[in-house]
C-alpha cells in the first residue's frame, strides 16, 4: 500500500538529543524522561487540594494498587517489594511480595528496571491471584554477535495466601518473557480492563530513537529502526491484551481474546495497539466510558497522553507527539511524514502533548507520569477529570508538578493543580499514581531520582482545609 505523505509545518520546534552529550547516567535519565507545556487549560472552579501522607519509608514507590473486593492498598516499590496498607491505614512490617533477590541489579542514580508493574485479578477476593512485571538478569547471548542483552523481562502470576498479607513465593507462573536489549523504555504498566483481560504496556526496547541494537527495521524507510512500528518481530513498543482465565491447548498459559486485532492476520496475536516509545503508566477510567489512557515518554520535544483504542497506531518513531520525527537527527523536525502506516492505519495523535524540558520553545517536564480519572466523592469539581503529573522539571531537581485535564475531543485542555503548602511544585520526583476502589487518587514520590534511600512516600490527594 502506498503511504500518504502530507506536509506538516515545523511550528518552530527543534529536537534536542536526550542526554547524548552528558554522562551515561544522564543519557539513561533523559532517554526516558520528558517535558511539558505551560498551562494550556482554561480556568475552573475546582477546589484547592492538599496531600495527606498515607505511608513512607519506601525506596522508589511507583504505584498504588487497590485489590478488588478489599479496602487494602498495595504499594509497588521498584526495588522488588510490594507493601500492604490495610484498611486501618497500617503499613504491614513485612512485604506482601519480595522479589528483590530475583530482579536485575539496579543503578542507584537512575534506572527503569526492577519491579515495575502490578495488577490484581478481578476475582482476587476469591482466587487470591495477582500479576507482576519485572526485570531479571539477562540470559546468555545478545541482540547481535558480540553484544549482550541487558535483562530478561517477565510477566508472572502469583497467588497470595488469602489473608491478603503475604505471597506464596512457590506459586509463580510465568506468562510471558522476552530478552530486552537495553535497560530503559520498559513501559511497565499492567491493568485489567472492563473486559477482564490483562493489558501489558511494553516500551520500544530502550536506547534512543528506536534505533539501537535489538531494534528491527520497520515499514518506514525515512527512519532507521522501528520496533514500535513492526508488529511481527517482537512485543516492543506495544500494548498487549491476553486472556488469563484459561490456558491454550498448545500449552501457552493464556489465550488470545477473539477480538484482538491481529488474530488470524499478519502481526503478533497478543498485540492490542502499537507505536509507543515508553508507555510507562496506563489506567482504565473506572467510570464514564471506561477508556484506556496511556502516558508515553517522548524523546526530546514532547511528552504525550494517549486515549488508546484497539488496533490503532500511535506513531512512534515516525512521529513524536503531534510532529514528525527524524531518527537520524532528533534535533531536526522533518517538513512532512506519513499520516498512516503500511496497513492503512492512521497514526494517531495524543490527546495531551506536553513540552519536554529540552524543547527550545520552552518546557519543564523530564517525563510525563500518567495517572487516573478521578471518580471519588471527596473533592468537589474533580469528577471525570484526568489527573497526571511530571517526574520533575529537570533531571536533577525534585520538583514534579501535578496536572488536571478535562477529557473530551482530540485535544484535552489541562492545567496545573494548586496544592496547598506546595504552591509551585510538589518538592519531590513524582514516580507514579494510584486509585482506590472508591475512586480517590494517590501520588507516589521520592526525593531521589533513582531507586536508593528511604525518602519514598505515598500521598492521598484530599480537599484542602482552611488554616
Amino acid at each position: 500500500m502506498k503511504v500518504k505523505v502530507p506536509t506538516v509545518t515545523n511550528r518552530n520546534f527543534e529536537t534536542m538529543n536526550l542526554f547524548c552529550a552528558l554522562s551515561l547516567v544522564c543519557i539513561l535519565i533523559l532517554s526516558g524522561c520528558k517535558k511539558h507545556d505551560e498551562d494550556s487549560g482554561s480556568g475552573g472552579n475546582e477546589k484547592k487540594v492538599d496531600l495527606q501522607l498515607v505511608a513512607e519509608d519506601f525506596v522508589s514507590p511507583l504505584q498504588v494498587v487497590s485489590a478488588p473486593g478489599t479496602k487494602n492498598l498495595y504499594i509497588l516499590d521498584q526495588v522488588g517489594k510490594v507493601w500492604m496498607i490495610d484498611s486501618s491505614g497500617k503499613k504491614w512490617p513485612t512485604p506482601f511480595l519480595d522479589l528483590s533477590s530475583r530482579i536485575a541489579p539496579l543503578s542507584s542514580n537512575y534506572d527503569e528496571r526492577g519491579l515495575i508493574g502490578l495488577a490484581f485479578h478481578p476475582d482476587f477476593k476469591s482466587n487470591c491471584r495477582f500479576y507482576v512485571y519485572y526485570q531479571l538478569p539477562p540470559r546468555a547471548g545478545g541482540p547481535v554477535p558480540g553484544a549482550s542483552w541487558n535483562n530478561l523481562s517477565r510477566v508472572s502470576q502469583f497467588r497470595a495466601n488469602c489473608d491478603e498479607r503475604r505471597t506464596d513465593m512457590s506459586t509463580e507462573k510465568v506468562l510471558l518473557e522476552w530478552d530486552d536489549p537495553q535497560m530503559n523504555h520498559n513501559g511497565g504498566a499492567l491493568a485489567f480492563g472492563p473486559d477482564e483481560f490483562l493489558y501489558i504496556a511494553i516500551g520500544d526496547g530502550g536506547g534512543a530513537n528506536d534505533t539501537d541494537l535489538g531494534h528491527v527495521d520497520d515499514w518506514y524507510s525515512g527512519n532507521k529502526g522501528g520496533n514500535a512500528q513492526n508488529i511481527e518481530a517482537n512485543f516492543f513498543g506495544k500494548i498487549l491484551r491476553i486472556n488469563i482465565k484459561s490456558s491454550s491447548p498448545t500449552g501457552t498459559p493464556y489465550t488470545i481474546p477473539t477480538q484482538n486485532p491481529f488474530l488470524n492476520a499478519p502481526g503478533l496475536d497478543e498485540i492490542y495497539a502499537y507505536g509507543f516509545r515508553n508507555p510507562y503508566r496506563m489506567s482504565f477510567d473506572i467510570g464514564g466510558e471506561h477508556g484506556l489512557i496511556v502516558s508515553d515518554a517522548g524523546q526530546a520535544l514532547s511528552e504525550e497522553i494517549n486515549l488508546v483504542e484497539k488496533g490503532h497506531n500511535y506513531g512512534w518513531n515516525v512521529r513524536e507527539g503531534r510532529h514528525c520525527f527524524n531518527a537520524a537527527n532528533n534535533k531536526d523536525i522533518p517538513a512532512s511524514c506519513p499520516t498512516e502506516d503500511n496497513l492503512g492505519n492512521s497514526l494517531r495523535d495524543p490527546v495531551i502533548e506536553v513540552n519536554n524540558w529540552q524543547n527550545p520553545t520552552g518546557g519543564k517536564a523530564t517525563t510525563i507520569i500518567g495517572g487516573h480519572v478521578y471518580r471519588g466523592r471527596a473533592i468537589e469539581g474533580w469528577d471525570g477529570k484526568y489527573i497526571f503529573g511530571t517526574f520533575s522539571q529537570s533531571p536533577t531537581t525534585p520538583n514534579g508538578e501535578l496536572f488536571m485535564a478535562t477529557m473530551g475531543g482530540s485535544n484535552w485542555e489541562y492545567k496545573e493543580v494548586s496544592v496547598k503548602n506546595h504552591p509551585n511544585d510538589l518538592g519531590y520526583y513524582i514516580k507514579g499514581f494510584g486509585q482506590d476502589n472508591d475512586g480517590e487518587v494517590y501520588v507516589t514520590v521520592s526525593s531521589n531520582a533513582g531507586p536508593t534511600g528511604n525518602t519514598g512516600k505515598v500521598y492521598k490527594i484530599v480537599p484542602a482545609t482552611d488554616n
